[in-house]
Protein backbone atom coordinates (compact mmCIF):
# COMPACT_ATOMS: atom_id res chain seq x y z
CA UNK A 1 0.00 0.00 0.00
CA UNK A 2 1.08 3.73 -0.94
CA UNK A 3 0.41 6.74 1.38
CA UNK A 4 1.40 10.03 -0.51
CA UNK A 5 1.06 12.70 2.28
CA UNK A 6 1.78 15.73 -0.54
CA UNK A 7 -1.61 17.18 0.28
CA UNK A 8 -0.69 18.30 3.37
CA UNK A 9 0.14 21.74 3.55
CA UNK A 10 3.39 21.43 5.47
CA UNK A 11 4.81 18.53 3.64
CA UNK A 12 4.26 20.46 0.19
CA UNK A 13 6.20 23.42 1.45
CA UNK A 14 9.08 21.37 2.56
CA UNK A 15 9.22 19.80 -0.08
CA UNK A 16 9.63 22.78 -2.12
CA UNK A 17 12.40 23.83 0.05
CA UNK A 18 14.33 20.77 -0.77
CA UNK A 19 13.65 21.06 -4.15
CA UNK A 20 14.94 24.44 -4.65
CA UNK A 21 18.96 24.35 -5.40
CA UNK A 22 19.45 27.21 -3.91
CA UNK A 23 18.44 26.22 -0.39
CA UNK A 24 21.38 26.04 2.17
CA UNK A 25 22.45 22.59 4.09
CA UNK A 26 21.25 24.02 7.24
CA UNK A 27 17.39 24.39 6.05
CA UNK A 28 17.81 21.53 4.43
CA UNK A 29 18.16 19.93 7.05
CA UNK A 30 15.43 21.77 8.97
CA UNK A 31 13.26 20.33 5.80
CA UNK A 32 13.99 16.89 5.77
CA UNK A 33 13.29 16.70 9.68
CA UNK A 34 9.97 18.63 9.30
CA UNK A 35 8.52 16.16 6.16
CA UNK A 36 10.23 13.44 8.51
CA UNK A 37 7.79 13.88 11.48
CA UNK A 38 5.02 13.72 9.59
CA UNK A 39 6.09 10.55 7.76
CA UNK A 40 6.33 9.12 11.21
CA UNK A 41 3.44 9.92 12.52
CA UNK A 42 1.44 8.50 9.60
CA UNK A 43 3.19 5.78 9.84
CA UNK A 44 2.89 4.77 13.17
CA UNK A 45 -0.95 4.77 12.84
CA UNK A 46 0.27 1.10 11.91
CA UNK A 47 1.48 0.40 15.78
CA UNK A 48 -0.80 -2.12 17.45
CA UNK A 49 -1.07 -1.11 21.12
CA UNK A 50 -1.89 -3.17 24.47
CA UNK A 51 -4.01 -2.03 27.23
CA UNK A 52 -1.58 -0.66 30.47
CA UNK A 53 -3.34 0.64 33.87
CA UNK A 54 -1.52 3.49 35.07
CA UNK A 55 -1.89 5.87 38.47
CA UNK A 56 -2.95 9.66 38.20
CA UNK A 57 -2.37 11.72 40.88
CA UNK A 58 -6.25 11.63 40.87
CA UNK A 59 -7.37 7.78 40.03
CA UNK A 60 -6.50 4.75 37.48
CA UNK A 61 -6.83 5.22 34.55
CA UNK A 62 -6.55 3.12 32.12
CA UNK A 63 -4.08 3.30 28.65
CA UNK A 64 -1.91 2.02 26.00
CA UNK A 65 1.52 1.04 25.36
CA UNK A 66 2.97 -0.09 22.17
CA UNK A 67 2.69 -3.97 21.40
CA UNK A 68 6.11 -5.69 21.14
CA UNK A 69 9.14 -2.97 20.47
CA UNK A 70 9.86 -0.59 17.97
CA UNK A 71 13.03 -0.68 15.61
CA UNK A 72 14.16 2.23 13.17
CA UNK A 73 16.29 1.19 10.29
CA UNK A 74 18.14 4.31 8.09
CA UNK A 75 19.57 2.75 5.14
CA UNK A 76 23.13 4.49 5.13
CA UNK A 77 23.97 7.39 4.94
CA UNK A 78 21.13 9.57 3.72
CA UNK A 79 18.64 7.91 5.73
CA UNK A 80 20.55 9.20 8.52
CA UNK A 81 19.14 12.18 7.82
CA UNK A 82 15.76 11.20 8.70
CA UNK A 83 16.51 8.91 12.08
CA UNK A 84 16.56 12.01 14.81
CA UNK A 85 12.99 13.12 13.66
CA UNK A 86 11.84 9.80 13.63
CA UNK A 87 13.17 9.38 17.75
CA UNK A 88 11.67 12.61 18.41
CA UNK A 89 8.44 10.96 17.74
CA UNK A 90 9.25 7.16 19.27
CA UNK A 91 12.18 8.29 21.78
CA UNK A 92 12.15 4.49 22.98
CA UNK A 93 12.78 2.93 19.72
CA UNK A 94 15.68 0.74 19.26
CA UNK A 95 18.09 0.97 16.02
CA UNK A 96 19.37 -0.89 13.45
CA UNK A 97 21.64 0.07 10.76
CA UNK A 98 22.09 -1.05 6.99
CA UNK A 99 24.85 0.36 4.60
CA UNK A 100 24.47 0.19 0.87
CA UNK A 101 26.88 1.77 -1.38
CA UNK A 102 24.93 2.07 -5.15
CA UNK A 103 27.04 1.59 -8.07
CA UNK A 104 26.94 4.46 -10.60
CA UNK A 105 27.46 2.35 -13.74
CA UNK A 106 24.99 -0.06 -12.88
CA UNK A 107 22.46 1.44 -10.26
CA UNK A 108 22.92 -1.77 -8.10
CA UNK A 109 23.60 -1.21 -4.60
CA UNK A 110 25.80 -3.41 -2.26
CA UNK A 111 25.70 -4.20 1.33
CA UNK A 112 28.92 -3.18 3.29
CA UNK A 113 27.48 -2.78 6.52
CA UNK A 114 24.41 -4.43 8.82
CA UNK A 115 23.87 -3.80 12.72
CA UNK A 116 20.82 -4.81 13.60
CA UNK A 117 19.05 -4.98 17.39
CA UNK A 118 16.90 -8.52 18.04
CA UNK A 119 13.89 -8.60 15.17
CA UNK A 120 12.26 -12.01 16.13
CA UNK A 121 10.15 -10.33 18.42
CA UNK A 122 9.63 -6.40 17.14
CA UNK A 123 6.18 -5.43 17.09
CA UNK A 124 7.05 -2.99 13.76
CA UNK A 125 10.10 -2.81 11.90
CA UNK A 126 10.40 1.45 9.98
CA UNK A 127 12.89 1.36 7.29
CA UNK A 128 14.06 4.81 6.60
CA UNK A 129 15.45 6.36 3.31
CA UNK A 130 14.94 9.33 2.27
CA UNK A 131 14.63 8.70 -1.88
CA UNK A 132 13.42 5.40 -3.18
CA UNK A 133 14.31 5.41 -6.79
CA UNK A 134 14.60 2.06 -8.51
CA UNK A 135 14.11 0.57 -5.20
CA UNK A 136 16.87 -1.62 -5.07
CA UNK A 137 18.32 -0.72 -2.08
CA UNK A 138 14.64 -1.26 -0.26
CA UNK A 139 14.27 -4.39 -1.61
CA UNK A 140 17.18 -5.78 -0.75
CA UNK A 141 17.04 -3.94 2.81
CA UNK A 142 13.78 -5.87 3.55
CA UNK A 143 14.88 -8.83 2.51
CA UNK A 144 17.98 -8.96 5.31
CA UNK A 145 15.60 -7.92 7.61
CA UNK A 146 12.93 -10.97 6.62
CA UNK A 147 15.58 -13.14 6.79
CA UNK A 148 16.11 -11.75 10.69
CA UNK A 149 12.92 -12.49 11.37
CA UNK A 150 10.87 -9.46 10.73
CA UNK A 151 6.98 -9.63 10.32
CA UNK A 152 6.08 -6.15 10.44
CA UNK A 153 7.56 -3.70 8.01
CA UNK A 154 7.01 -0.31 6.80
CA UNK A 155 8.96 2.45 4.53
CA UNK A 156 9.29 5.61 5.22
CA UNK A 157 10.72 7.87 1.82
CA UNK A 158 10.36 11.52 1.31
CA UNK A 159 10.35 11.30 -2.62
CA UNK A 160 9.74 8.04 -4.15
CA UNK A 161 9.88 7.68 -8.24
CA UNK A 162 7.01 5.21 -9.60
CA UNK A 163 9.53 2.61 -10.71
CA UNK A 164 10.70 2.22 -6.64
CA UNK A 165 6.89 2.02 -5.27
CA UNK A 166 6.33 -1.05 -8.11
CA UNK A 167 9.88 -2.60 -7.34
CA UNK A 168 8.93 -3.13 -3.48
CA UNK A 169 5.34 -3.75 -4.18
CA UNK A 170 6.03 -6.27 -6.19
CA UNK A 171 9.47 -8.29 -4.50
CA UNK A 172 7.12 -7.34 -0.98
CA UNK A 173 3.58 -6.39 -1.11
CA UNK A 174 2.79 -6.49 2.44
CA UNK A 175 5.23 -4.03 2.73
CA UNK A 176 3.47 -0.25 3.30
CA UNK A 177 5.10 2.86 1.81
CA UNK A 178 4.67 6.10 3.41
CA UNK A 179 6.06 8.77 1.41
CA UNK A 180 6.36 12.64 1.29
CA UNK A 181 5.49 12.88 -2.79
CA UNK A 182 5.25 10.43 -5.63
CA UNK A 183 7.63 12.40 -8.43
CA UNK A 184 6.88 11.41 -12.01
CA UNK A 185 10.16 9.14 -12.73
CA UNK A 186 13.53 8.40 -13.30
CA UNK A 187 15.90 9.84 -15.35
CA UNK A 188 18.77 7.64 -17.70
CA UNK A 189 21.05 7.99 -15.16
CA UNK A 190 18.60 6.58 -12.19
CA UNK A 191 17.64 10.06 -10.62
CA UNK A 192 14.81 11.02 -9.63
CA UNK A 193 12.86 13.52 -11.59
CA UNK A 194 12.06 16.37 -10.41
CA UNK A 195 13.46 14.55 -7.28
CA UNK A 196 16.06 16.83 -5.45
CA UNK A 197 19.53 15.65 -6.74
CA UNK A 198 21.19 13.93 -4.03
CA UNK A 199 19.95 13.89 -1.12
CA UNK A 200 23.11 12.66 0.78
CA UNK A 201 25.24 15.05 -0.89
CA UNK A 202 23.24 18.08 -0.05
CA UNK A 203 22.79 17.53 3.36
CA UNK A 204 26.54 16.34 4.32
CA UNK A 205 27.77 19.27 1.92
CA UNK A 206 29.80 16.39 -0.35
Amino acid sequence: MLTELSSHPIVSHHITVLRDVQTPAEAFRQSAAAVTRILMLEGAKQLQLDPLCVQTPLEEAVGAKFKGGVVLVPILRAGLGMLDACLQILPSAAVGYVGLERDEATAVARCYYSKMPSLVDCGHIFLIDPMLATGGSAVQSIEQLKSLGAKRISMLCIISAPEGIEAVGQAHPDVDVFTGVLDRELNEQKYICPGLGDFGDRLYCT
